[in-house]
């Protein structure tokens, strides 16, 4: 099932000192833009979260390098933390999504972390990956 963010935190540029509010997902206004999940979106990934047994995340819930835009991605990145702590397989993929859980101290307690996100993707659908056919040819 996918979850789409009910709130989110918006901001009218992308600066962290930024004029922000938090309004309903789809009435964003134009001129401004979202830069983090709300806190009611965060509940719901977080409630989520807990009541899975497997977790695959990829790419972050914000601009998490902006401390005024960091509130869902960490604490998503803590939901999972706690998640494989009660015993969910959790799996990271990106970048982005390792720098976050990084960032927030919880790379060591989550069960994968995958830099690629994209190939993690697209191997998870199957797809040939040169790399890999290679060393398997």
């Amino acid at each position: 099932k996918i979850y789409l963010p009910e709130d989110s935190v918006i901001a009218d540029n992308f600066a962290a000192d930024a004029n922000t509010k938090v309004v309903a997902s789809d009435n964003i206004p134009d001129g401004w833009m979202g830069l983090d999940i709300g806190s009611k979106a965060i509940q719901v990934y977080s409630d989520v979260i807990k009541l899975s047994k497997t977790v695959l995340w990829n790419g972050p819930m914000g601009v998490f390098e902006m401390e005024a835009f960091s509130k869902g991605t960490f604490t998503a990145a803590q939901a999972v933390a706690d998640a494989t702590t009660d015993g969910a397989y959790t799996l990271i993929g990106g970048g982005d999504s390792v720098s976050a859980i990084n960032k927030a101290g919880v790379a060591e307690k989550v069960s994968f972390v995958s830099t690629g996100g994209g190939a993690m993707l697209e191997f998870l659908e199957g797809k040939e990956l040169p790399g890999i056919e290679a060393i398997e040819s």
